[in-house]
């Protein structure tokens, strides 16, 4: 019976958000450890090689004896730490070693080459932007599986509009690499004389850029795209001072173990969803979240990312000056709704405005750049749950003009199996159960595409209670979460069987700290790079018993 296990919940609950506390920093945000990346650290390490190799030797010899540590048995690189092998780290991973460090690689650099053949080569890359960094790096380290090199359309920055629908927030290391073309491919006189035409609208792009940023040589806060651009502008020989300012922040971020994180700073994303949790949990007066409320107000976006079209008024991953996006921004605007007198702050009614102007067309919403058709930026069926239900929080009725265009986008996107995608986390629980909880929040919890989404979660649970991506034969906290909180909001009661099971699976996956274990669950890139974001995995199983537990207290 539920009230057998009401207690048992709520001790489980005050742990969870005690030990989550304790990652919180004096600023407001919350911290977490993350993995080691292969791409990040191939990628900064192949940059400073050529960037910096005098001032860097060190740190490149590192890294690269980090890479070699970390090569799995078949030959193969996953893309984080403890990750399984696949296709993409495995070819960055390579070429990066066979650049530099030719001689003490030579036995890495023939397994990565055995392992990356097993897995197709490259051409089992289906995302076409990734698969050309691939055959761009493989390329640079001399290597044959780069096939042909196409040449990137750098033209395409003289015309803003289209360059945002095709390229996205991939903009700064697509204008690097083109340019970096410039001189390692060959052209005819007319290819050139239009190549000279775009190259000043190319730099002034990755100036505007920096200049949001603050001048800080990170680019987006993460070392591979930031080794990226570095890469192509020291192979250009253009732009110095913005080469110089990258390689500051690549030396500034290494791990004390040599190796570079995907991102480096995803304050706002850990801090948005600890702050969901903590406030489901009843911690929404608690002087010590107050912090992360400030730490919301001081860095909403003051000024418009033009590189993106992007106004302000959102927010970022990171900080005050970082790419704001929708995703993250929806997750804030949620967690400002559940603070005291929320009904009179301005960052939250300027969050609500920023995220009604960032909806497609259609109804949807993408991550970066509006009414964009680019497979990873959007539109994604849970970015615009997100959207629904941040809305909802907000005050919008389930009738709003809105949400009501949300909602019936949603009930388009369905798969034949009942299932919903879900970009920037790992397919299909994880969009499933956002979708559901979303179209319940809408007024559509009974329409038969929920019944069908519904109908697929019950059918997936695992058979210790948990719900893994639907084909997994493990569970994790975090999809184990989103269902319960999904089934629960669409209409299971505490009582029900699957819920129950969940629940006691989410009570037994408790450490003894109070803490669950993370899953690689978040998207780096799409079905080649996952990895874990412990704040994240803890505010959904806070979220999830939480809504348990206001269940069985309401006998429902």
């Amino acid at each position: 019976m539920p009230s057998l296990l009401i207690d048992r919940v709520s001790r489980a609950i005050e742990a969870g958000a005690e030990e989550l506390l304790r990652h919180q920093r004096p600023d407001g945000a919350f911290v977490d450890d993350p993995p080691g990346s292969i791409l990040g650290t191939a990628g900064a390490i192949t940059a400073l090689h050529r960037a910096d190799p005098a001032g860097s030797s060190t740190l490149v010899g590192q890294g690269a004896a980090w890479l070699r540590a970390h090569q799995r048995a078949d030959g193969g690189w996953g893309g984080v730490v403890g990750a399984d092998s696949e296709s993409v780290a495995t070819a960055f991973a390579t070429a990066a070693l066979r650049i530099t460090s030719a001689t003490d690689s030579a036995e890495a650099v023939r397994a990565g080459r055995r392992a990356l053949a097993a897995f197709g080569g490259v051409a089992a890359v289906t995302d076409l932007a990734v698969n050309h960094l691939c055959r761009q790096f493989l390329s640079l380290a001399g290597l044959p599986e780069a096939g042909r090199l196409r040449r990137l359309p750098l033209e395409i920055v003289r015309f803003d509009d289209l360059r945002r629908r095709r390229i996205s927030f991939r903009t700064a290391p697509f204008v690097a690499l083109a340019l970096m073309q410039t001189r390692t491919l060959p052209a005819g006189p007319l290819r050139r004389a239009s190549l000279r035409r775009a190259q000043p609208a190319a730099l002034r792009l990755l100036e505007a850029i920096d200049e949001h940023e603050g001048h800080t040589g990170d680019f987006s806060e993460d070392p591979w795209p930031a080794a990226l651009v570095c890469l192509g502008l020291s192979h250009a020989d253009l732009a110095p001072h913005l080469v110089s300012s990258i390689v500051g922040f690549l030396r500034r971020s290494v791990r004390p173990d040599g190796s570079w994180d995907a991102v480096t700073n995803l304050d706002l994303t850990r801090s948005a969803f600890a702050a969901t949790g903590l406030i489901a949990a009843g911690y929404g007066n608690d002087p010590r979240l107050a912090r992360t409320r400030e730490l919301f107000h001081r860095c909403q976006q003051q000024q418009p990312f033009t590189v993106l079209g992007v106004p302000a008024g959102g927010w970022s991953y990171c900080c005050a000056r970082g790419w704001p996006v929708t995703l993250e921004s929806a997750e804030i605007v949620a967690a400002l709704t559940g603070f005291p007198d929320h009904g009179n702050d301005p960052a939250l009614r300027r969050g609500v405005e920023w995220l009604l102007d960032r909806q497609d067309q259609r109804g949807s919403w993408s991550l970066w750049v509006r009414d964009t058709k680019l497979a990873n930026d959007g539109p994604c069926p849970g970015i615009t749950s997100q959207g629904i239900v941040a809305l909802r929080d907000a005050g919008h009725g389930p009738d709003s003009a809105p949400v009501a265009a949300a909602a019936r986008w949603l009930l388009t996107r369905q798969r034949p199996d009942g299932t919903f995608e879900n970009l920037w986390y790992r397919d299909f629980t994880s969009g499933t159960a956002m979708v559901l909880d979303a179209l319940a929040h809408a007024g559509h919890g009974a329409h038969p595409v929920s019944v069908r989404a519904r109908d697929w979660l019950l059918r997936t649970q695992l058979d210790d209670g948990s719900w893994g991506s639907g084909n997994s034969p493990a569970g994790s906290v975090e999809e184990t979460a989103w269902t319960v909180h999904a089934l629960l909001a669409s209409g299971s009661t505490a009582a029900d069987e699957p819920i129950q099971r969940g629940v006691g699976w989410l009570l037994d996956t408790q450490q003894p700290d109070g803490a669950w274990p993370a899953a690689r669950v978040c998207a780096y890139i799409r079905q080649h790079m996952h990895y874990p974001n412990g704040a994240i995995t803890r505010g959904l199983a806070l979220r999830a018993l939480s809504a348990y537990r206001i269940r069985v207290r309401g006998n429902v």
